[in-house]
């Protein structure tokens, strides 16, 4: 029996039957308290009025209509005994039927399946439930489709390093290659391309599930960019392209001072390899309202309008051609900008034009959040 009452249908049906039985009890005891005296005293006052009857005739007459009153109290019941059974019945079909779609969706889900929908039913609180459970398979679904890119994508990156250090590797087994420090060195350059994948990659990873633990205190925004600017200086004259660091205010920030460092040495180092010899690279400092912003403008190749975005997707290359880290850079440098609170945004006037990349963040005391941790997702 308790086995029976734990589901919902036999619940339904059981607690329509109590209404039903507590209705006709009520009925009863009040039909017997104020019937009869209400039958006896109106065959009385007929009597009266008919000249009197005798007491056994009126006691017969009384017990008739007593009678009858408890024989449609009866049928009464079982009426309404038999309508209860049907409306529960009616209302857990009802009920019922979208829970076990619910359900069935959800093991769907379960298995993998997240092209799943659940029809959304007329009832409005089934109906948010069934919009929830489509919401979680579409976010199911869309992570599981960055699953297998990133995936692909991985493997794409991996492809031709590998392959590379496959050839020099065949190469030298067979006599093809001779072992000279050239050809150790440029395997030894594939295999460094490998290892910095893997670190990028360990990183990505990290900053967009939250996992990166911040050690924040307040720090100036615009020194951090001018030491990374001056550690990637020697770079720059190497490649015979200007750096100049503009002079500014001091901009103080709550943030980790090694990951923000980070942030500008992927800005600042994607502006090297997209700025041909002879171009510049500027790296200005300001206070906007409750922001203070840091841009790294370079006059190189610059982006097409529809690129401000996806630059900062996984392994995208504005240009391929051009020798460069593993496409992550930007990607990292926004996500860790976005778990302190602020942002990396692109502009650029068009192909050919330059380029700029702006760190935005909350100045100390203007929205700045005291926190060690942040999990906010790109």
């Amino acid at each position: 029996m308790r086995e029976l009452l734990q589901s919902l249908r036999a619940r339904l049906v059981v607690s329509h039957l109590i209404v039903v039985a507590v209705g006709v009890s009520v009925l009863v005891v009040t039909g017997r308290q104020l019937g009869s005296v209400f039958v006896h005293d109106h065959l009385r006052s007929m009597g009266d009025m008919m000249g009197g009857m005798e007491g056994g005739l009126m006691t017969d007459v009384e017990i008739g209509v007593t009678s009858g009153f408890t024989r449609a109290l009866l049928w009464a019941t079982l009426a309404s005994a038999a309508a209860a059974v049907v409306a529960a019945t009616l209302a857990s079909v009802r009920v019922l039927k979208p829970l076990e779609e619910v359900r069935r969706v959800t093991q769907r889900l379960a298995t993998g399946s997240y092209r799943e929908r659940v029809p959304i039913p007329e009832e409005r609180e089934l109906g948010a439930l069934a919009a929830d459970v489509n919401a979680l398979a579409q976010a199911l679904e869309e992570t599981e489709q960055r699953r297998l890119r990133l995936v692909s994508e991985v493997a794409h990156e991996l492809r031709t390093p590998l392959a590379t250090l496959k050839g020099y590797l065949e190469g030298l087994l067979d006599g093809v290659f001779e072992p000279t420090e050239e050809t150790f060195a440029a395997a030894a350059g594939e295999a460094a391309r490998l290892e910095r994948l893997a670190t990028d990659l360990s990183a990505l990873s990290q900053a967009e599930e939250g996992r990166v633990e911040l050690r924040s205190e307040e720090i100036d925004l615009a020194e951090v960019a001018a030491e990374v600017a001056g550690r990637l200086r020697p770079q720059f004259d190497d490649q015979e392209v200007e750096l100049v660091v503009q002079s500014a205010p001091a901009l103080p920030v709550l943030a980790d001072r090694d990951r923000i460092a980070q942030v500008f040495t992927n800005l600042i180092g994607n502006a090297l390899s997209y700025t041909p010899s002879g171009g510049r690279v500027f790296v200005r400092s300001e206070k906007k309202v409750s922001q203070a912003q840091v841009s790294v403008s370079d006059t190189g190749r610059g982006l097409a309008a529809d690129q401000l975005e996806v630059v900062f997707e996984r392994f995208y290359r504005a240009d391929r051609s051009v020798a460069g880290g593993t496409g992550i850079g930007l990607t990292i440098a926004r996500s860790l900008a976005r778990l302190h609170g602020g942002d990396v945004s692109a502009s650029s006037p068009g192909t050919g034009r330059g380029s700029t990349f702006t760190l935005t963040l909350p100045l100390v005391g203007e929205g700045s959040q005291r926190t060690n941790t942040r999990d906010e997702r790109r």
